[in-house]
């Protein structure tokens, strides 16, 4: 019997290889074509072929930037709540989306380009929690309001996840010797 999904009448793949597969031919999953794919989305995270996570850090920095950018702040004056209220809202409303997943898609963010693009985001959110002028550097904003860099925050995240998931006995790690 046919799963219930079956009815779509095409299915994506994505290959992970670093090399062209010549002469692959069609797949086919219960009757359905699957066609091949360069991108594909599964659980809020853009898997490619080729593992860069470049598409997905693209884009949860624009949906972010969409949020904090010059406009997106929500602060209409300067007093300390409404910088609490910015912090509050960085910390809460834009960092969550990048930590999703980051036990698979961590190391795409350990890139030289996904390291700058999301210090970008960072810089915005502490440009608007400590009103500082915007020649202020960003290691020095994160200083003062105790923010660690994002990427430290998804290693964070990723390592408590895998710590979890190893705990619960999800995750085996197997050393060298047990091999065969």
């Amino acid at each position: 019997m046919a799963p219930s999904w079956s009815h779509l009448r095409y299915w994506a793949q994505c290959i992970y290889r670093r090399r062209r597969l010549i002469g692959f031919l069609e797949a086919h999953f219960t009757g359905v074509t699957v066609i091949r794919s360069v991108l594909v989305k599964y659980l809020r995270v853009a898997l490619d072929s080729r593992l860069t996570w470049r598409e997905h850090v693209d884009v949860n920095v624009r949906k972010a930037y969409n949020c904090c950018g010059p406009v997106g702040m929500p602060v209409v004056r300067r007093g300390a709540r409404d910088l609490k209220v910015v912090h509050w809202f960085y910390v809460s409303i834009i960092r969550p989306p990048f930590t999703v997943a980051s036990l698979v898609w961590w190391p795409g963010c350990q890139t030289a380009k996904a390291k700058k693009r999301l210090n970008r985001i960072q810089r915005l959110a502490c440009l608007g929690v400590t009103g500082a002028m915007r020649t202020t550097p960003a290691c020095a904003m994160e200083a003062l309001t105790g923010l660690p860099p994002l990427e430290l925050v998804i290693r964070v995240e990723a390592r408590s996840a895998a710590q979890r998931l190893l705990e619960s006995g999800m995750l085996v790690l197997h050393s060298p010797q047990t091999r065969t």
